[in-house]
């Protein structure tokens, strides 16, 4: 039987509370001192794991501390500073032009909203939302990455497979106060037991709530349907 919006409201505030449970300390992945610096590592992140990006702004943010130092490097050094990183010389054309439209535009300072962020180069509105959120802690939107995506499917908590319209779904189902940290822990939770290839569902805190469960029976799945 199909669930009603009521219901899968209710079900999302008891998957919420198993993530809380499981996942208190859950933080964004991308390592960073700044809101600048979570920018530039966020638009390098795009198409690429995280762990490669920590990598790479391991020193990248070390050899350019300032806005400055990136929107006055030689384009050709900048480039092979993050030339291990998917589309690196689109990313770094990215950040040198928002470096210089924050030094010119915005006195050096990072602007807190959507509307702005979204005006600079390189930043969409997965972007922006990891931003406003993480470094700001202003829910403008629930982030959706590929684990966001494909979990929140598996959950049927969405239909949809495009990401703004999965975010959609998720902002009608979730108490705008969890948006935040409902991607960070489902990320975390995606890396962990959710594994793509490989998903641990007996050693997940999710399993009573998934409809997607491996160890359910074809006649549990139906009911839940």
């Amino acid at each position: 039987m199909k669930e009603t919006k009521e219901q899968l409201k209710v079900r999302a505030q008891q998957i919420i509370r198993a993530l809380k449970k499981t996942y208190p300390d859950a933080t964004c992945a991308l390592n960073h001192s700044s809101p600048v610096e979570l920018l530039f590592a966020t638009i390098l992140s795009a198409q690429c794991t995280d762990e490669r990006v920590n990598i790479v702004t391991s020193t990248l943010f070390r050899k350019y501390p300032t806005l400055a130092d990136y929107a006055n490097a030689d384009p050709a050094e900048l480039e092979q500073d993050i030339n291990s990183i998917n589309f690196f010389r689109n990313k770094a054309k990215s950040i040198q032009t928002t470096a210089r439209l924050l030094l010119e535009k915005h006195h050096g300072e990072l602007p807190k909203t959507l509307e702005e962020l979204t005006q600079l180069a390189g930043v969409g509105r997965k972007t922006a939302n990891v931003v406003l959120g993480t470094a700001f802690g202003i829910p403008t939107g629930v982030v959706v990455d590929t684990h966001v995506s494909r979990i929140t499917q598996l959950l049927g908590l969405t239909k949809n497979k495009d990401a703004e319209k999965i975010e959609q779904d998720l902002i009608e189902l979730l108490p705008k106060k969890e948006w935040i940290d409902f991607s960070h822990r489902l990320i975390w939770h995606g890396r962990r037991v959710c594994k793509a290839r490989k998903p641990a569902c007996g050693e997940c805190s999710l399993e009573s709530l998934c409809p997607s469960s491996l160890l359910k029976t074809p006649t549990d799945k139906k009911k839940m349907r």
